[in-house]
């Protein structure tokens, strides 16, 4: 099959539907199809088979910063790409944000997949009235999770995870014990703070604690925010490629995803367990669903239950290996092997499904 990959999101920022997009078609590719992708970038180290369609524009969306690509210039590149590759069939990601998988639902007469990622209805954005035509067109619609349901009847795949890099990464020195962290920390809901606010208690019967946080944001602000003892424990690796991202969760001690609100799925979370990580986490559903039994969870919000978690687990090495074990049995389900041979069901039957697109224009009344 010839398969077109879009990504509403740029490639230059780091994030969960942006990496998604490249394992697909990296597994696609490897399968025997012909994926090509196209995404928002000015990257030029980027795979021969990813189209960077320029740069984006920070736009607030679902609780963050989303760096998009619209305009009239977009919609040329993303003509120019249909018309170069041809593809039989369309996978569009976050085909509702104002971005290039939403331009390409509207020029396209091929059969389309959507992938939707967030937790946000689409039938609560001011745009609703004006994206339900168009989102007609699509002959397949997935959530990533229940939380991203958006409508009945979509088909639930979740995201997929590369298991073997995770689980193969030579892992990074660290002081022991250490605790990580993955994401953009001055970003509210990512809960940054409350990881803080547990870790300032833990000092005292852990003073050789270190916090490793991965991700884009202030260090400066996120050493204040800390406070000056714990400001001396924190190492912060920055923005981090995959490999580096592997390195990190192969090397920590504990993986803690203290996010707020706003997560449908939690990739973070089964590239931990794939790298035999001891997950505590938040207990928003979305993570409930992903990690089943195979992490602790605490009350979101509550620095003070996350505290007694973590103390519990840095005391308890036995109860660590038990759930590193449960989250290496957990994640099997969502290796690009399993999610894969799911995806390419539904291509094979979106393309034969017969294709609902929006009616055109009244015709004139005859005079």
């Amino acid at each position: 099959m010839r398969i077109g990959l879009v990504c509403p999101y740029s490639f230059d920022v780091p994030g969960g539907v942006q990496t998604h997009v490249l394992d697909l078609a990296r597994e696609l590719r490897h399968r025997g199809h012909r994926a090509q992708v196209l995404a928002p970038s000015r990257r030029t180290d980027l795979p021969g088979y990813v189209t960077p369609a320029g740069g984006a524009l920070g736009i607030p969306y679902n609780g963050s910063v989303a760096r998009l690509s619209f305009g009239p210039s977009a919609l040329r590149r993303v003509r120019h790409w249909l018309r170069q590759h041809d593809p039989d069939l369309l996978h569009l990601h976050e085909p509702a944000a104002p971005s290039l998988s939403l331009l390409a639902l509207a020029v396209t007469d091929r059969p389309v997949v959507a992938t939707f990622h967030t937790s946000s209805p689409i039938t609560r954005t001011p745009l609703a009235p004006l994206l339900r035509p168009l989102l007609r067109k699509i002959t397949t619609r997935i959530a990533v999770s229940e939380a991203a349901r958006a409508t009945p009847g979509m088909t639930e795949i979740p995201n997929g995870v590369n298991t073997a890099l995770f689980a193969h990464a030579e892992p990074l020195p660290l002081p022991a014990p250490s605790i990580g962290f993955l994401g953009r920390f001055d970003e509210p809901r990512k809960g940054l703070p409350v990881l803080l606010a547990a870790a300032r208690a833990l000092l005292p019967a852990h003073p050789g604690l270190n916090l490793v946080i991965a991700g884009a944001g202030n260090p400066a602000a996120l050493r204040r925010a800390a406070g000056p003892e714990l400001a001396a424990r924190l190492t912060l690796l920055g923005q981090v490629d995959e490999q580096t991202k592997a390195r990190l969760l192969r090397g920590v001690d504990l993986y803690c995803a203290p996010n707020l609100g706003g997560e449908s799925f939690g990739m973070v979370l089964t590239e931990a367990m794939a790298a035999g990580a001891p997950v505590v986490a938040s207990d928003l559903a979305a993570f409930r669903r992903v990690l089943d039994g195979a992490g602790e969870t605490f009350p979101v919000g509550d620095h003070v239950a996350l505290a007694g978690k973590l103390a519990a687990l840095l005391a308890g090495p036995a109860r660590r290996a038990e759930l590193a074990a449960a989250g290496l049995r957990r994640v099997s389900r969502y290796d690009w092997t399993e999610v894969a041979g799911q995806l390419e069901e539904v291509y094979r039957a979106a393309l034969t499904a017969p294709r609902l697109v929006p009616a055109g224009p009244p015709a004139p009344r005859p005079r």
